[in-house]
C-alpha cells in the first residue's frame, strides 16, 4: 500500500446508549463512538412507537406565516 493514501486503522471504543461498550477496528478519527440509538431504544427493535401531534405543527407553521391572527384565520393572499 502506499504511504499517506489510506487513514489510520486503529482500535477504538464503542459506547451505546445502555452503557454498555466493545473494542474495535476503525478509521474514525476519535478514539470513542458514542452511539445514541442502538437495539435497545430503537422503535424498530422495542416495538414502542412515538406519535406525534400533527395538530401542533400545522398550527405552528400557520402562525409562523401569518395566516392565522388573534381573530382567526384571515384569507390567503
Amino acid at each position: 500500500m502506499k504511504k499517506g493514501l489510506h487513514p489510520e486503522y486503529k482500535l477504538i471504543t464503542v459506547r451505546l446508549a445502555d452503557g454498555s461498550e466493545f473494542q474495535i477496528r476503525s478509521t474514525l478519527p476519535g478514539p470513542v463512538y458514542v452511539s445514541d440509538v442502538d437495539a435497545t431504544n430503537h422503535p424498530f427493535y422495542t416495538g414502542v412507537r412515538q406519535y406525534v401531534d400533527r395538530a401542533g405543527r400545522v398550527e405552528k407553521f400557520m402562525r409562523r406565516y401569518g395566516t392565522i391572527t388573534s381573530e382567526g384565520i384571515k384569507k390567503g393572499k
